[in-house]
């Protein structure tokens, strides 16, 4: 499967509230097969937006690269097949 140029995002953990260093993304929910559909995010102006799917509150953080994450551990990776 080829990389994707957006970043995704997971919430394997029910964190209330995930940073990350971009304002474009994706969410996918949490792991396969406990996703749901992937939707693109984009924040905009704002430095926060929820998820309408999962419910999972992403807070732009400024000092994150786009592939890190704080909580550790929430960057969706593709598993090939």
């Amino acid at each position: 499967m080829a990389a994707h140029g957006i970043p995704h995002f997971q919430n394997d953990g029910g964190h209330a509230v995930i940073e990350i260093g971009v304002k474009e993304f994706m969410c996918t929910g949490a792991s396969v097969p406990f996703d749901h559909p992937h939707i693109y995010i984009d924040m905009g102006d704002d430095n926060e937006k929820v998820c309408s799917y999962c419910s999972t509150l992403y807070r732009f953080n400024e000092k994150l690269h786009a592939d890190q994450t704080l909580p550790e551990g929430c960057t969706f990776n593709v598993r090939a097949a």
